[in-house]
């Protein structure tokens, strides 16, 4: 009991809720209609131009993205429809006489048929307002499109005529607000020709996607399969002339007494009849535009306005009928119309029937292969056969009487299964050549040649009838074979595989090039200029990061490059390094960082920096020299390492023998295995060791020496300073040099007058390559020997 009790407490409460959401849309409707006069501030006698002046201002006052008061939007529609209503003589009439038009009444107005703006009444007794899948309207339902559809059919159809096509979705307000205008601008619309389109995100998210619609309700048009959205209030007016904005410039030619000649004559530089439209409007009718868009492929499309005097004479010339528009289509003859069609009322079917009969010349030129389809189709039954007399002949003024012979004659002769044409030998050789069955065709007579197209890969049957100068007897000739070609189509005798046709009205690659960076331009500043800030934050957002990523690692990269700098600079003195000589070598590099090398001296001053408290991984290269081959040495040690400066684990410095003698042979006893042929004796017959030119890698924190020692081979300047195996190793010397140089000690004295100094480091950078591959032998020492005295001169 308790249940059934709060269920119809339930069921009461919300059919009190719906009944009071009913109120306000009919207080709405009791309300006081719109008066456009108050609107937009004018009086009932302002002429047509200042409501059109006053107008502007307001939309560019009240425009919602530039007034952002929150009534607006709101307001700017009522200037709008306010406009749409005075700016229509009919409308503006009915309104001053009854007070009331179509626009002024409540949406819910009789003139739409059911309106679904509020809850309403039905057998159901309440049925909800929206685009529901079981309730969508059914108009909308027509035009209702999908992704695969919109690829395959709207796309190529959008180069014949354009497509407008509205977004919209379930539970939508503002879809419902633009039904009464959207419905009034697709029945005259597609009455013209343009193709209409219905997109429901909730269905279709994918082709919204592609479509780039983001929110409900959208607008957009398409046309060449290019996008362009509608951005301005939705008013009859608004949307029909966006249509219009959407077809090409210059498709019609308006045409006066001065520039006929020039129009009409045309007909051979652009290869198609051409159409004139006589009517007493000044603007040319939409309908118009929309069938030269159509047929710009075919023909070229001019406007007469009867109204102008400048006309006056080109009226006359076709005599022209000034009480109902006309149209003429011209082809070869410019004075005599080769059609001609006039109706006050003129429909879209009638048109296009009047412009699918008349889309080819008398005598076209074959300029590609897609006319050549056309005019010469494939075989396909018996009794639609259709034969193509062809003249092939060249440009010149001296073959002018042939060609005007050759198109006298199809005037004369059209049939409905004979198609008359001609071609260029000089710009479709490789046709031309196979026709005429002769290698040098740009060097041949015209000829006739009659043939038939039997499938699409090429093939086809011909026949060369005779060379033509335009004679009787040619004429006469030709006669008889088409005569015999109805009779009999098998004297068609040769066959062969006719090759495609040049393009001979292709445009450049760089002039396609230019258009299209055109289009996408126009596009992208469209986008910018009307998208939102909403839909254009994930772009902004890209943008904004790339960018940001970009400055972060230039900060960190100058940074780094400041902290290496300070790292890799010497702590010494600046006196210092000019005292002991360091070179400045400029060379390329792997990576290094600057031009020179720095090399400090090995004192009792940086010893302790330089090697003691070295830091992990890092490793001290010191030259031993004397102060007589200082120079010598320093110049070939800078160019031998320079390429291994941009390391920062690498410290360079030399050591003065000369000072620091005591403190090398303390070293040295730790690599006594590498030193142990390398001793000479004195006159007193001490052992003495010459340290000149030998480099030490000392690792000052894990306490170890790899040695590099110069030796020689004797006379040969190749080889005299070559660094041996031994050496580059450790110290241990290959059993081949060992061998060589044994028989040698005794004369170690006389070698250091002969040998050159600056050869000894020759092959120190073999040597540091190795070192850094870490591949040679180390000698540890249990402590560094001290550096605090200088050894005093004997």
């Amino acid at each position: 009991m308790v249940t059934v009790m709060s269920g119809s407490k339930m069921s009461l409460l919300l059919a009190v809720v719906l009944v009071l959401s009913v109120l306000p849309g009919v207080t709405t409707q009791a309300g006081p209609e719109m008066d456009p006069y108050k609107i937009l501030g004018v009086t009932r006698s302002a002429s047509q131009a200042e409501i059109k002046k006053v107008y502007k201002r307001l939309a560019k006052e009240w425009h919602p993205d530039k007034n952002k008061n929150p009534g607006a939007e709101d307001m700017f529609i009522k200037i709008t429809k306010s406009y749409e209503i005075l700016s229509s003589e009919e409308k503006r009439a009915n309104y001053d006489r009854y007070g009331q038009t179509d626009d002024t009444q409540p949406y819910g107005s009789s003139r739409y048929g059911p309106r679904h703006d509020s809850f309403y009444f039905d057998e159901s007794f309440f049925n909800f307002p929206f685009n529901s899948k079981n309730h969508r309207d059914f108009a909308d339902s027509k035009y209702t499109l999908h992704f695969n559809q919109y690829i395959n059919n709207v796309v190529p159809d959008s180069y014949k005529r354009p497509y407008l096509i509205k977004i919209t979705s379930d539970w939508c307000f503002s879809c419902i607000h633009i039904e009464p205008v959207w419905k009034e601008v697709v029945q005259e619309m597609e009455s013209l020709g343009v193709g209409v389109g219905v997109v429901d995100v909730g269905y279709e998210r994918r082709l919204a996607n592609h479509l780039g619609a983001h929110r409900t309700p959208s607008i957009l048009g398409v046309i060449n399969g290019k996008v362009t959205f509608f951005h301005y209030a939705v008013a009859k007016e608004h949307l029909r002339q966006f249509v219009e904005d959407l077809l090409p410039q210059r498709l019609v030619e308006r045409v006066t007494d001065q520039n006929e000649l020039q129009f009409l004559n045309s007909w051979h530089e652009h290869n198609k009849p051409h159409v004139l439209l006589f009517d007493q409007v000044p603007v040319v009718p939409l309908l118009y535009k929309l069938t030269a868009f159509a047929y710009k492929d075919y023909l070229q499309f001019g406007y007469v306005d009867q109204g102008l005097s400048e006309t006056a004479n080109l009226q006359k010339q076709f005599n022209i009928n000034t009480y109902a528009p006309t149209m003429l289509v011209i082809k070869e003859n410019t004075d005599k119309p080769a059609d001609i069609i006039q109706a006050k009322g003129m429909k879209k079917q009638i048109i296009d029937e009047f412009m699918a009969n008349n889309k080819f010349l008398l005598a076209p030129r074959l300029v590609s292969q897609r006319l050549f389809d056309e005019l010469c189709p494939v075989k396909q039954f018996h009794r639609r056969r259709k034969f193509c007399v062809l003249l092939i002949t060249h440009d010149e003024e001296s073959f002018s009487f042939g060609n005007q012979a050759f198109l006298l004659f199809a005037s004369t002769n059209a049939k409905e299964v004979v198609r008359f044409a001609y071609v260029y030998q000089q710009l479709q050789q490789p046709l031309c050549e196979i026709l005429m069955q002769s290698k040098d065709s740009a060097q041949s007579l015209p000829q006739v040649v009659i043939l038939e197209r039997r499938n699409a890969a090429g093939k086809a049957l011909f026949k060369p009838v005779t060379t033509w100068n335009g004679s009787e007897e040619d004429k006469q000739c030709l006669v008889e074979e088409l005569e015999r070609l109805q009779k009999d189509p098998s004297i068609l005798v040769h066959d062969a595989m006719l090759p495609e046709l040049n393009n001979e009205f292709a445009s450049m690659f760089v002039i396609r090039w230019i258009y299209a960076s055109y289009d996408y331009l126009s596009e992208v500043i469209d986008d910018i200029l009307h998208n939102n800030w909403r839909e254009m934050m994930p772009l902004l957002s890209l943008i904004f990061s790339a960018l940001f990523i970009l400055f972060g690692t230039v900060v960190i990269q100058a940074f780094s490059d400041s902290s290496e700098d300070k790292q890799t600079k010497p702590k010494t003195k600046d006196g210092t390094q000019a005292e002991n000589g360091s070179p400045g070598i400029g060379a390329s590099s792997r990576p290094p960082k600057k031009n020179f090398v720095e090399v400090t001296e090995l004192t009792d001053i940086t010893y302790v920096s330089n090697l003691v408290k070295l830091r992990p991984g890092h490793m001290n290269i010191v030259l031993v020299l004397t102060d007589a081959s200082k120079n010598i040495l320093l110049s070939k040690f800078a160019k031998e390492v320079y390429s291994f400066t941009g390391s920062l684990t690498l410290h360079f410095s030399f050591l003065n023998i000369d000072k620091h003698s005591e403190w090398i042979n303390t070293l040295m006893e730790y690599a006594h295995d590498a030193m142990q042929t390398d001793t000479d004796e004195d006159d007193s017959g001490n052992h003495k060791v010459d340290y000149t030119g030998y480099v030490l890698a000392l690792n000052g924190h894990k306490k170890y020496i790899c040695l590099f020692k110069p030796i020689y081979t004797g006379e040969d300047h190749d080889n005299k300073s070559s660094e041996d195996e031994g050496g580059t190793s450790g110290g241990r010397p290959r059993s081949s040099s060992r061998d060589d140089h044994l028989p040698r000690k005794s004369n170690r004295s006389r070698s250091i007058s002969t040998l050159q100094i600056h050869h000894k480091l020759d092959r120190l950078g073999l040597w540091m390559e190795r070192l850094m591959e870490g591949t040679l032998p180390r000698f540890y020492t249990p402590a560094w020997p001290g550096l605090d005295k200088i050894t005093p001169c004997k």
